[in-house]
C-alpha cells in the first residue's frame, strides 16, 4: 500500500472515530424526559416533590460560590471562612437562647417560691 493510501485509510478512521463516536453516544444516550418516564409511578411523585427544593438548594450552592468568587480569595478559603463564621453565629446563638431559657427558669422558680 502506498504512503498516500495509508494517509487517506488514517484520515478516514479519525473522522469515524472523531465524529462517529460522539454521534453514537448522542444516539443513544436517553433525554431527561425519557429516564423520568421510565420511573416507576412512586419514583416520579418523589421526583416532581422534591424537583423545587433541589431547584432551590441549587440556586442558592450557585449564589453561595458567585458570592465567594467576589472575595479576593480563592473559593475554597472563602468558603472555609464563611461556614467558620456560619458555625460562629450558631454557636452564639445556641449560647443566647441557653441563657435565655435559664433566666426564664430562674424567673419561673422566684414566681413559685414567692406564689407559695
Amino acid at each position: 500500500m502506498s504512503r498516500a493510501g495509508m494517509w487517506v485509510k488514517m484520515a478516514a478512521a479519525f473522522a469515524v472515530f472523531s465524529i462517529g463516536g460522539p454521534a453514537l453516544i448522542y444516539y443513544v444516550q436517553p433525554t431527561d424526559e425519557e429516564l423520568f418516564k421510565r420511573y416507576n409511578p412512586e419514583l416520579q411523585r418523589r421526583s416532581l416533590e422534591n424537583r423545587k427544593e433541589r431547584q432551590e438548594n441549587f440556586d442558592n450552592f450557585v449564589t453561595k460560590l458567585k458570592e465567594y468568587s467576589r472575595s479576593d480569595r480563592p473559593i475554597w478559603e472563602a468558603a472555609a471562612l464563611d461556614e467558620a463564621q456560619r458555625k460562629a453565629n450558631a454557636a452564639e446563638e445556641q449560647q443566647r437562647l441557653a441563657s435565655e431559657l435559664q433566666k426564664r427558669r430562674e424567673e419561673i422558680k422566684q414566681l413559685s417560691i414567692s406564689g407559695k
